[in-house]
C-alpha cells in the first residue's frame, strides 16, 4: 500500500485534528481556503461530541447540511438562525465536499 494513502486515511479517521496540515495533495489549494475553513468550521471535544461546528457555536455542520438536503432554501436557514452568515453555509458545503473526497482502501 502506498504510504501516502495510508497516512491520509489515518488523518481522516482522527477527528481530533482541527484541519490537517497541508500535504502535497493540498498545497495547490490557496492559503485563503484553509484560513476561510479554519475560521468557519471548528472542532471542540467538549462541544457537540467533538463534531464539526460553525464558528464555535453549537450548530453542527451536519445540521446545516441536513436542512439543505431537505430542500430548505438558504434564505430560510439564515432567517431561522440569524447568527449564521451566508459564508457559513458555503463553508459547510466545502467541508462536506472535502470530507467526501478521500481515497478508498480495499482489503484483498
Amino acid at each position: 500500500m502506498d504510504m501516502r494513502v495510508w497516512r491520509l486515511a489515518v488523518r481522516r479517521a482522527d477527528r481530533s485534528l482541527p484541519f490537517r496540515e497541508p500535504t502535497s495533495l493540498t498545497k495547490a489549494i490557496p492559503r485563503s481556503y484553509h484560513t476561510f475553513m479554519s475560521e468557519r468550521i471548528t472542532f471542540n471535544p467538549g462541544q457537540c461530541g467533538g463534531r464539526p461546528c460553525i464558528r464555535g457555536m453549537r450548530i453542527r455542520v451536519k445540521d446545516v447540511l441536513d436542512l439543505l438536503a431537505a430542500g430548505v432554501p438558504q434564505t430560510e436557514i439564515l432567517e431561522d438562525y440569524p447568527y449564521l452568515e451566508p459564508e457559513d453555509i458555503v463553508a459547510c458545503l466545502r467541508y462536506a465536499a472535502a470530507e467526501a473526497d478521500h481515497p478508498v482502501l480495499v482489503a484483498r
